[in-house]
């Protein structure tokens, strides 16, 4: 039966993927409430519906750091989306060129920048996560500039990787011949995944970074490999040195806290996406869309606001900018829709979404997107 709802191709997505992987997209951080409150907080939000209100044509259309969207959507940076079908980040950047909507490369994917350009015939956004090695971060930039991506999205949400207990249940990290032998022992289970990822969809390294460390392959080598370069020291200060090596749009990922959204006003950067990391890092604090409604007030048109966390429907999209977002980037929805069904997964989802959020639009009296605001909160 084919999936009706993102919820369908999560549960499309556990079926076909090792648990290791799919508790790893799947999971949050320590008890996962702050996960689960990024889906309930938008689902207890309600609209106003509204009537007779001439909704022939409804305008999805938008743009977002020069760059024009068929709707106010982008893929969110995911890392080792390559385990989760063959080239993944590949064909979920053709679905997302196809779609309208802006694809993110996650600095630890599994496709390089220019294998993802190639696929979808234009450059991804590029998102960065901080290296200790400042001379290869130089480098890595230097390569997004190369290849034109039109914008570079700065995750400041992780200096540590979150407590994920799902992760150390799965022994994801473990590098034991028990853990090792736990993990293909899932592979084996799973046959269509393992001929599809791991027989056809090699190599498995890490592309944009595997110059940093050549041996670096697959995800027994992920977890340690982190820990190991990720820079805890990151400040403030440092995107002054993010500037000097990125002359276009910077956008910071993770930011939560009105204080916080200031201070990126005074650096000058050009948009923050309002995000917990989607609960994978620290629990018990606000959701997405609890934190947005005072950080979008506090910075007003400085910058752009986005938001990303339990966005699972059109439906959802449009609850995001009524709180003033001027677009979401959603996550595990395109990893459970490619995990399930490759490219042709993430463009069924997306036309989904679409179609959710046009209907959002017609019942609430919105013709375009970009004049959604708090007048349609109940």
């Amino acid at each position: 039966m084919r999936p009706a709802n993102i919820a369908d191709y999560r549960e499309a997505a556990r079926r076909r993927l090792p648990r290791v992987l799919f508790d790893y997209i799947d999971g949050g951080a320590y008890a996962e409430r702050t996960m689960a409150a990024n889906v309930a907080d938008l689902e207890s939000i309600e609209l106003r519906q509204r009537v007779l209100v001439d909704v022939g044509k409804l305008s999805m259309g938008t743009e977002l750091f020069g760059q024009s969207l068929s709707m106010p959507v982008a893929l969110s940076p995911v890392g080792m989306a390559g385990m989760y079908h063959r080239r993944g980040e590949a064909q979920a950047a053709a679905a997302a060129q196809k779609a309208g909507v802006a694809f993110s490369l996650s600095t630890v994917g599994v496709c390089s920048i220019e294998e993802v350009a190639r696929a979808a015939g234009a450059p991804p956004w590029f998102q960065l996560y901080m290296i200790r090695d400042r001379g290869f971060m130089k480098e890595v930039l230097a390569k997004a500039r190369e290849a034109a991506c039109p914008v570079l999205l700065f995750t400041v949400d992780l200096p540590l990787p979150g407590a994920r207990y799902r992760d150390t249940r799965n022994a994801m990290t473990a590098q034991t011949l028990e853990a090792r032998s736990r993990r293909i022992w899932q592979g084996i289970t799973h046959p269509g995944w393992s001929w599809d990822v791991m027989v056809r969809g090699g190599p498995h390294s890490f592309a944009n970074v595997a110059a940093a460390n050549p041996d670096m392959k697959g995800i027994d080598a992920f977890w340690p490999w982190i820990v190991r370069n990720f820079d805890p020291t990151v400040t403030w200060d440092d995107i002054a040195w993010v500037r000097e090596q990125w002359p276009g749009p910077l956008v910071l990922k993770g930011v939560l806290d009105v204080e916080d959204a200031r201070e990126a006003v005074r650096r000058g950067v050009e948009g923050i996406v309002v995000s917990n990391h989607g609960g994978r890092q620290l629990d018990g604090v606000a959701s997405g869309i609890a934190a947005l409604p005072a950080i979008a007030d506090a910075v007003g048109d400085d910058l752009t606001v986005l938001m990303d966390g339990g966005v699972r429907s059109g439906l959802d999209v449009l609850k995001a900018l009524a709180h003033g977002a001027k677009g979401v980037l959603i996550g595990r929805a395109w990893a459970w829709s490619l995990a399930a069904g490759g490219e042709a997964g993430v463009t069924h989802m997306l036309n989904i979404m679409r179609q959710e959020l046009r209907m959002a639009m017609a019942l609430t009296g919105c013709t375009d997107v970009r004049t959604a605001g708090r007048h349609l909160i109940a």
